[in-house]
């Protein structure tokens, strides 16, 4: 497979001008953009909250006000927290979305979900706009249990072509913990996913909070959830219906790569293709893997082509590591710290691999810059 770096034509060249703006300390075309492809806006003004409340406490009734939130509110959250934050670690751009916790797609009903997306979504656009080098949109869909897939369709089209987001974040579970929906694997997600190959935007399998008192929502439901969507995909042949589809199973693959022997046994005994040529052209994971050990047996385990960077920071785990004396989200530390991994397979990891996967990230960064 060809790296980004050595892209060439139209493509090769957008890459090396995007470099060139972004690099603090020129580097010429060999400067590797740091791109972090998962970060959410952990830190929107209290408007955002108090309108969410509002409507929740409204279901049923028409709710139409308009979140009154000015565009200084914005730049202060964003220039005090997450923006602060990756000049300080040394990240180029970050791949933007809603809080994934407060998507909850199990409050109100399908109207409630839809409304909740546009206002959450049109927020990441402002962000976006206010700071185009820094941010790039990917969206929330409007679910709610029960509610088939296909509705989503609308606001993904809209995000893609009238905002200019790159992905999408979709849960397996919007029941907020119980699993009441098919599959992964199911018909039932068919027309979104034909929808999202159309587009050519990756699908982020990300479930939101939890209502199941069972499952403690960051360490428990995430992590789960993660593990059980590749399962999933093994159990079926998606791929062979999308074989342009890309999914991206963040938080380092919840439990898979720590367990790798045992999904390839699996497959084995369920007559499936190995891993490699079954999931592993469409499926990928990120580092969202807060510990040096982890990291480096991700790193080992999965093919570096199939792992981009990402940190979720100001997200699920906050505050310093006293072993380290570093923040357990700083990711990017424990990449440079691996002695082992090669120029191309840092490349690969950092940029590279954001570019071949989010197929009109660099074209956007393109215009961001220009």
């Amino acid at each position: 497979m060809q790296h980004i770096g050595g892209a060439c034509g139209v493509r090769g060249a957008i890459v090396v001008t995007v470099r060139s703006q972004y690099s603090n300390v020129l580097k010429g075309s060999s400067y590797v953009m740091i791109i972090d492809i998962h970060g959410h806006y952990t830190t929107a003004p209290p408007q955002l909250d108090a309108w969410r409340k509002a409507q929740l406490a409204g279901v049923g009734r028409p709710f139409n006000e308009p979140l009154a939130m000015s565009d200084d509110e914005i730049r202060e959250t964003i220039q005090a927290g997450q923006l602060k934050l990756q000049k300080e670690r040394g990240t180029d751009v970050t791949l933007f979305s809603p809080r994934a916790s407060t998507m909850a797609h199990h409050e109100g009903d399908e109207a409630t979900s839809v409304q909740w997306s546009r206002v959450s979504n049109d927020l990441i656009a402002r962000v976006c706009s206010l700071f185009p080098k820094d941010f790039v949109g990917v969206c929330m869909l409007p679910q709610s249990p029960g509610v088939p897939p296909a509705n989503c369709i609308p606001e993904l089209e809209r995000c893609v072509n009238e905002l200019g987001f790159v992905g999408c974040n979709l849960s397996p579970d919007p029941s907020g913990g119980y699993w009441p929906d098919p599959p992964l694997i199911d018909r039932w997600w068919y027309p979104l996913y034909e929808k999202a190959a159309e587009l050519d935007v990756p699908i982020m399998v990300h479930v939101s909070s939890s209502c199941n008192p069972n499952f403690h929502a960051t360490g428990a439901h995430y992590i789960a959830a993660d593990t059980t969507a590749f399962m999933q995909l093994i159990q079926g042949n998606l791929f062979k219906d999308f074989p342009t589809l890309k999914i991206i199973i963040p938080h380092g693959g919840g439990a898979v790569p720590y367990h790798w022997g045992r999904y390839r046994g699996l497959a084995d005994m369920l007559n499936q293709p190995t891993l490699e040529e079954h999931l592993m052209h469409n499926v990928y994971f990120d580092t969202c893997v807060y510990g040096q050990i982890g990291m480096e047996t991700l790193l080992r385990t999965i093919d570096t082509e199939n792992v981009l960077f990402a940190s979720e920071m100001i997200g699920a785990v906050r505050g310093i590591d006293p072993r380290s004396g570093h923040n357990y989200d700083d990711t990017k530390r424990y990449i440079d710290n691996i002695d082992w991994l090669s120029a191309d397979q840092r490349q690969n990891l950092f940029e590279g691999n954001a570019l071949r996967v989010y197929s009109h990230l660099a074209q956007k960064l393109s215009r961001a810059t220009g």
